[in-house]
């Protein structure tokens, strides 16, 4: 089973993740850059997790043979701060970067007029930077952020068919799918999507323009929930291709709208800023 996790966040985790994980199957992912938790308190904090989603996390999935892809953007939750909306304006530097292939996570936290212009502003950088967007859509009043979402999104310079609508369920997707956007189900151990309601959502609405993640972060997650849905997509009736189609081909395809994904993984060289990961030595 070859696995493409299309929204993990490796800064959380540890290297044992990513071990277990190429175990799994896993062989790609994506990082989009999230909240941290706590606030941030100025752009330069932003400019320096960019940076090492650009290249010390890049280099730290290489060392356990897995293709580390990454998405820039100020994030929902943040876009409400207004000492974060400068990073709005250095975004297109970071968006030239070869690893970068979509501009993520976007979307709605509480559906805020702040919200509103952090979405549409980049959703035209995406358009203009010939990037896909990773669009998150909020956790409370699902079907509503998802209308709201759409809207903005058919307002916008950028084609639904390069857009991801995440943090579906029930509820959302059959309307999601109406909009002609991707379908995002990321699933957790307590909330969001279980794998056995992901595969009841599969069984109803097939597998076309599904992309299943993990989000795994800093709280109660899993990084081996992409290979669990796969387990019970076949428990369930679903052949090896459906399974292919979801955990890999699916991403692949999305991603690769930005002409940048790479899915060879050559082992790193030497340091990385003077770490090796290892301790003790090379």
């Amino acid at each position: 089973m070859r696995i493409f996790d299309p929204h993990v966040h490796m800064t959380s985790r540890t290297t044992d993740d990513y071990e277990a994980m190429y175990a799994a199957g896993v062989r790609a992912l994506v990082e989009p850059s999230f909240w941290l938790g706590q606030p941030r308190t100025s752009p330069a904090s932003f400019l320096d997790y960019f940076d090492a989603l650009l290249g010390w996390e890049p280099y730290r999935a290489a060392q356990y043979g897995i293709a580390h892809h990454c998405a820039l953007a100020l994030n929902p939750k943040e876009a409400n701060d207004p000492r974060c909306a400068p990073v709005l304006d250095v975004l297109p530097r970071y968006l030239v970067k070869d690893s970068v292939v979509a501009v993520g996570e976007i979307g709605y936290d509480s559906m805020t007029p702040a919200e509103d212009t952090a979405l549409a502003a980049q959703l035209q950088l995406a358009a203009d930077h010939g990037l896909p967007a990773l669009v998150h859509t909020p956790h409370r009043d699902k079907l509503a952020g998802l209308r709201r979402t759409v809207d903005v999104v058919r307002e916008s310079a950028l084609p639904p068919e390069r857009v991801l609508l995440d943090h579906l369920n029930e509820t959302t997707v059959r309307e999601a799918a109406e909009s002609g956007c991707w379908l995002g189900f990321s699933v957790y151990p307590d909330t969001k999507m279980g794998e056995d309601r992901t595969v009841a959502v599969l069984k109803d609405h097939g597998t076309e323009r599904v992309l299943v993640n993990s989000a795994a972060d800093w709280g109660k997650s899993d990084p081996l929930k992409t290979r669990r849905v796969g387990e019970a997509m076949l428990a369930a009736g679903f052949d090896e291709d459906d399974v292919d189609r979801v955990l890999w081909r699916n991403p692949v395809a999305f991603y690769g709208l930005s002409g940048r994904l790479r899915l060879d993984v050559p082992p790193p060289r030497g340091l990385h800023e003077g770490n090796s990961v290892l301790r003790g030595g090379e």
